[in-house]
C-alpha cells in the first residue's frame, strides 16, 4: 500500500460514486448511491440537484470509511460528471431554482428548431462543434430562464448561478454560499453550446442569441488544476480536477495519442477518438469536443459519437417490461438463443443522437414474427448497443480517415461478455477491457493527481494501463453486413414519430 491517495467523485445519471485510488492507480475503496429519476412528462427527465449533493456527501464519507482513511490523508479530489445536465441556483441561499434538466430531456426541441432558423442544426456548429439539439445545456438554461417566473430578471441582476453538475459540486465542496468557487472545466463548457471551441471562452454572440446573461456563467478553467480547497468533511483537500464523464474515461483509458479511441457503456454510450491539438469538424453527425486540458498546456480535442440509450434499454427491459428482475439476467436469457430471430429494437426513447440527430424519432421494435421469444428480444436489446456503436465508428472513419484497429471499452455493460463479443463481431476489430474498469473515476483521479504532483506526467500514467479481457471478431463479414443492413432499415422506421419535435 502506498502513502498517496486520490479520491474521485463520479456523479452519473442514475447514481453517485466515490472511489479512492492509491498511487498505482489501484482501487482502495468504493461507495455508490442512486438518486431519483423524475419524469414529469413524456420526454422530460429531471433530477433534484440538492438530493445529488446529499448523495455525493454520503458516498465520500462511505468511501473514506471503507478505505480506513481520514480526509487529511487524501492528496487530491477529482470530479467527473454527467455532462449536459443543467442546474440553476440562488447564489444567496444555495438552493436550486428548479429541478436539474437532464441531458436526455427533449423539452427544448422546439426551442432548438426556432433558434436554428434557416441554418437549422448547423447554426452554431462552426463555433461550438455541436449541432443545435436538445441534448446540450445552453437551450436548457434558456428554457429555465423563460419558464420560471421572475428568473430572468434575477439572473440579469447576478443573483443566479448556472452550472453543469461539476460546477454545482465544486461550488458546494468549496463553501457554497460561504465563498464557493464558481468554475467549470473546458470539457464540460464544451458541452453547453455556449463556448467557442477554439478560443475556449464563452461566445457573446451565442449568449445573445439564446438570451443568456453572462452574469450567471462560471469561469472556464483547465481540467487539471487546483480550483480551491474543500470545506466540511474534506476540509483542506485540494479540489483539483473536473472532466465530463466521457472525457474522464478517455483520460483513464490512457488515450493520450491521436488515433486512440474508447467507448463507455453506461446509460448511453459514448465513443471518443483523440484527434490531437486541433478540433476536427464533423460532416457525418459526430460532435467535435474538448477531450481534456492539463493546466496551461494546449487542449486536446476529440471526435465523439454520442448514443442516448444503451444501458437504459436494459433498465427498460427490466423495469418497464418486467421480463428480467436483474440486469445481469439479460446475458443468460439472450445466450439461450443463437441469434435475434429477426427482431431489432431501436431505442429512440428521446430521439436519436449520433449520427442522425433526429428529435422526431421514437423507439421501435421491428421484424416481429410468432417465432420471436423473450430470449430473442433480450438479444435484440443487447445488439442495439453494438449496432449503434457500429454506426458511430463508420461516421468517425468518414470524418477522420483514421480506422479504429482496436476499441478500448469500459462501463458497466462491459461485464456482459455476450455483448462485448457481438461488439467485436459487428466492428470486425478486437475489443479490449482494461484491468481497472472504473476508468471514468480513474481519469478524474489521474487529472487531480497530475495537478498536485502525485503523478509526474502522461508517460507515467500510460504504464498503469493493463488489458484484462480481449474479444476478437468471429462473425463472417457477409453475415455482419447483411445484419447491419437490416439494422439500418429498422432505424429508418423510427423516424418521424413526433411531428412537433
Amino acid at each position: 500500500m502506498t502513502d498517496s491517495y486520490v479520491a474521485a467523485i463520479d456523479q452519473g445519471t442514475t447514481s453517485s460514486r466515490c472511489i479512492v485510488f492509491d498511487q498505482d492507480g489501484a482501487i482502495v475503496a468504493v461507495d455508490q448511491r442512486e438518486h431519483e429519476q423524475i419524469f414529469p412528462r413524456p420526454g422530460w427527465v429531471e433530477h433534484d440537484a440538492a438530493e445529488i449533493w446529499e448523495r455525493v456527501q454520503g458516498v465520500v464519507a462511505g468511501a473514506l470509511e471503507r478505505a480506513g482513511l481520514r480526509a487529511d490523508q487524501l492528496s487530491a479530489l477529482g470530479i467527473t460528471n454527467q455532462r449536459e445536465t443543467t442546474v440553476l441556483w440562488d447564489r444567496a441561499t444555495g438552493r436550486p431554482v428548479h429541478h436539474a434538466i437532464v441531458w436526455q430531456d427533449t423539452r427544448t426541441a422546439a426551442l432548438c428548431a426556432e433558434l436554428g432558423g434557416a441554418d437549422g442544426q448547423d447554426r452554431f456548429r462552426d463555433a461550438t462543434g455541436l449541432p443545435l439539439a436538445s441534448y446540450f445545456s445552453g437551450p436548457k438554461a434558456a428554457w429555465l430562464l423563460d419558464k420560471v417566473p421572475g428568473l430572468r430578471e434575477r439572473a440579469e441582476r447576478g443573483e443566479i448561478a448556472f452550472g453543469t453538475i461539476d460546477t454545482w459540486l465544486i461550488w458546494n465542496l468549496t463553501g457554497g454560499v460561504d465563498g464557493g468557487v464558481h468554475v467549470t472545466d473546458v470539457t464540460n463548457a464544451s458541452r453547453t453550446m455556449l463556448m467557442n471551441l477554439e478560443r475556449l471562452e464563452w461566445d457573446p454572440e451565442i449568449l445573445d442569441a439564446m438570451r443568456i446573461p453572462a452574469a450567471i456563467l462560471p469561469e472556464i478553467r483547465s481540467s487539471a488544476e487546483v480550483y480551491g480547497a474543500a470545506v466540511g468533511q474534506l476540509a483542506g483537500v485540494p479540489v483539483a480536477s473536473a472532466l465530463g464523464d466521457q472525457q474522464a474515461a478517455v483520460f483513464g483509458q490512457a488515450c493520450y495519442d491521436p488515433g486512440t479511441a474508447k467507448n463507455t457503456y453506461g446509460t448511453g454510450s459514448f465513443l471518443l477518438l483523440n484527434t490531437g491539438n486541433r478540433p476536427v469538424p464533423s460532416k457525418n453527425g459526430l460532435i467535435t469536443t474538448v477531450g481534456y486540458r492539463i493546466g496551461a498546456e494546449r487542449p486536446v480535442y476529440c471526435l465523439e459519437g454520442s448514443i442516448a440509450i444503451t444501458g437504459a434499454l436494459v433498465q427498460w427491459f427490466r423495469d418497464q417490461l418486467g421480463i428480467i428482475s436483474d440486469a445481469a439476467e439479460i446475458e443468460t436469457l439472450a445466450a439461450s438463443v443463437e441469434d435475434n430471430g429477426g427482431a431489432y429494437i431501436v431505442p429512440a426513447f428521446s430521439g436519436l443522437y449520433a449520427p442522425y440527430w433526429r428529435a422526431d424519432a421514437r423507439g421501435v421494435v421491428t421484424g416481429l414474427t410468432r417465432y420471436v421469444t423473450k430470449a430473442h428480444l433480450a438479444r435484440a436489446v443487447l445488439e442495439a448497443t453494438s449496432w449503434q456503436t457500429r454506426e458511430v465508428v463508420d461516421a468517425m472513419y468518414q470524418d477522420s480517415g483514421v480506422p479504429i484497429t482496436t476499441l478500448k471499452v469500459d462501463g458497466g455493460m462491459t461485464a456482459n461478455g455476450l455483448l462485448m463479443q457481438h461488439q467485436a463481431d459487428v466492428l470486425g476489430v478486437p475489443v479490449i477491457r482494461p484491468r481497472v474498469a472504473e476508468t471514468t473515476c480513474l481519469g478524474a483521479a489521474y487529472a487531480a493527481g497530475l495537478a498536485t504532483g502525485v503523478w509526474s506526467g502522461l508517460d507515467e500514467l500510460k504504464t498503469h494501463w493493463r488489458a484484462d479481457v480481449e474479444w476478437s471478431p468471429r462473425m463472417p463479414a457477409e453475415t455482419r453486413e447483411r445484419e447491419y443492413a437490416k439494422w439500418r432499415k429498422a432505424v429508418e422506421r423510427s423516424f418521424g414519430w413526433e411531428d412537433d419535435a
